[in-house]
């Protein structure tokens, strides 16, 4: 039984989009996630978009940067030299009641 009780699936995706369904009163568990991987050429910023991504989402307490080296995501030595993405890297976290799967992927063609 729906904590929601008799609630139409319209009514359901009002309260969904905003933001007052709670994670628990979702019949489905996978409604609430969501996948993501960011494709783009060299130096478009996807790097740098997941970086903000984290914190904004709380996962981390600093921006990582690509120039400084002290990303999550590029982890490699030769990632980090370089300020390049050689290796794609995934990471899961939370934002708004939503489990996001994130995948940055490189931009340089040697390494796609």
């Amino acid at each position: 039984c729906s904590p929601l009780g008799s609630v139409t699936q319209a009514q359901r995706r009002r309260l969904f989009s905003a933001g007052r369904l709670a994670a628990a009163d979702s019949a489905d568990p996978l409604s609430r996630v969501r996948n993501i991987g960011i494709i783009a050429h060299i130096d478009a910023g996807k790097t740098t978009t997941t970086e903000r991504m984290l914190h904004y989402a709380g996962f981390t307490r600093t921006i990582g940067d690509v120039d400084d080296g002290d990303t999550i995501m590029d982890y490699l030595p030769a990632e980090r030299e370089r300020g390049i993405t050689i290796q794609s890297a995934a990471i899961t976290f939370g934002w708004r009641d939503h489990q996001l799967h994130l995948i940055d992927t490189p931009g340089h063609v040697d390494f796609t």
